[in-house]
């Protein structure tokens, strides 16, 4: 079988540093002893799974003629500095197929993981304490959080009623159930008629089925895995609850079946009229001609979301692949844009881009907080092993996309590091853009275009494109 080796400088394992140099003698050692074919070794400096040693080790583990192999670590202290760091690792290798064991006793470096995690010993992540005594609260039925429309926290840190908006909870529930109004057609009545949210804005259709799923109504606390029954006052009765969920899943079944196709100006289109913007809107039409045969079509719009989430606003929607080709003629056509600068004389671009690098670190913060509460979930006996590898595989995978978008969005930062250089790269991929649109694949184009346009104003037959400038 094969071996490939990995070290990290300095990593502690009994609380020792271990050299390379040391590491490397081990692996041969384990190799030596337990019949191993030594193919490989990668190593790193600091954190691995962002190491470029880690890496390439992973590029590696993904060739299809690597042949059968284990990853062999002096120690967890080799996968990183804390536990929730190793778990990270230990999953992104897990993910390409081989397993991660111990230099010293060849045991898998998963299950030192788990009972490590279970013993709460050194380098366990804050995180995870935190989240055990939120667990101990939730237990006691104390909030957590913001409590759900129709409820406020009370002195004992338990929900109880605002009457106002339990008055509109239950009104939703009657809209629902008793005059049979979908959920776009409530969002508008409750607009219609002037109710504001908490935040005192308009309704929309994600706010109503929220609503509507949310089983805080039932009288139930649910929290962290943990469920108290009758911790506060219910505002709906569990069968018309029940009713609701079976009419909401009765929808949700056909909508599974349905391919999701992005749409490639979303985030960009504006309603010329109320300031909305407009989001994308698939329909499907089947019909039978006289002579019984059957059709089928489908179209695809961008239209106005306060129309569409709120019935507000007039009727204002576009034809996707008409609206598309309008935007690529006012690319082409660069006298007809407007430029656009944003913060006084500050890089509008820049500032976008600065934007996108703190989203995407908020997405690896995110997704390291979803692998640890995983992996926590598995050495408290929540979940098995093997439960833990296959949703933990998913993060993982997660996560070196989102590395990925990191490492671009930063580049994209780099890139601009002057005014000159920033007009000189926009005007060239404005050019690239309006004449290769054509043969770019889906992703680029829309990165492309992203990048390119700030918004695109419409009104029927109107249309405004706003460059980046």
């Amino acid at each position: 079988m094969n071996a490939i080796g990995y070290f990290v400088e300095g990593a502690k394992r009994n609380g020792m540093r271990r050299s390379v140099g040391d590491q490397n003698r081990t692996f041969l050692d384990f190799c030596a002893q337990r019949g191993f074919e030594a193919v490989g070794t990668f190593q790193d400096i600091g954190a691995a799974d962002t190491g470029p040693g880690f890496q390439q080790m992973l590029a590696f583990l993904q060739r299809n003629d690597r042949g059968f192999a284990v990853v062999v670590a002096d120690s967890l202290g080799v996968l990183g500095t804390d536990l929730g760091q190793s778990a990270i690792a230990l999953l992104q290798l897990e993910s390409a197929g081989v397993r991660v064991v111990s230099a010293h006793n060849g045991t898998e470096l998963a299950k030192e993981l788990l009972e490590t995690w279970a013993d709460r010993g050194e380098g366990t992540p804050v995180s995870e304490r935190v989240r055990s005594a939120m667990r101990k609260k939730a237990v006691r039925g104390e909030v957590l959080g913001r409590p759900p429309y129709g409820y406020q926290v009370g002195p004992r840190r338990r929900l109880e009623l605002v009457p106002d908006e339990a008055l509109i909870v239950r009104y939703i529930y009657r809209l629902y159930l008793q005059e049979e109004m979908g959920i776009r057609k409530i969002a508008g009545q409750l607009n219609s008629e002037n109710i504001p949210t908490r935040r005192g804005g308009r309704w929309s259709m994600v706010t109503v089925r929220d609503i509507l799923r949310n089983r805080s109504y039932l009288g139930t606390y649910t929290r962290f895995g943990v469920k108290v029954a009758g911790s506060h006052p219910p505002l709906v009765s569990p069968e018309d609850f029940r009713r609701v969920q079976d009419r909401l899943q009765s929808h949700q079944v056909s909508e599974r079946t349905r391919t999701v196709t992005p749409f490639l100006l979303s985030g960009l289109v504006y309603c010329g009229r109320c300031g909305n913007r407009l989001i994308g809107v698939s329909r499907r039409q089947k019909w039978t001609t006289k002579a019984g045969e059957e059709h089928s079509a489908a179209y695809r719009y961008y239209q106005c979301e306060s129309r569409t989430n709120q019935s507000t606003c007039e009727y204002n929607t576009q034809r996707a692949a008409e609206l598309e080709a309008r935007v690529r003629a006012l690319l082409l056509d660069d006298s007809s844009a407007t430029r656009v600068r944003r913060a006084g004389n500050t890089d509008s671009y820049l500032l976008d881009v600065a934007t996108q690098v703190e989203k995407v670190e908020a997405r690896v913060r995110k997704n390291r907080r979803e692998i640890e509460e995983l992996v926590a979930d598995t050495a408290h006996g929540h979940i098995s092993l093997e439960r833990m590898r296959a949703l933990g595989f998913g993060l993982a995978g997660e996560r070196q996309a989102v590395l990925g978008d990191l490492a671009a969005a930063r580049a994209r930062v780099a890139a601009h590091e002057s005014e000159a250089e920033r007009r000189k790269h926009l005007e060239d991929s404005r050019q690239r853009l309006a004449t290769h649109w054509e043969h770019l694949q889906f992703e680029a184009l829309q990165a492309a275009v992203r990048e390119v346009v700030d918004r695109v104003e419409v009104d029927r037959t109107d249309a405004r494109l706003f460059l980046r400038s």
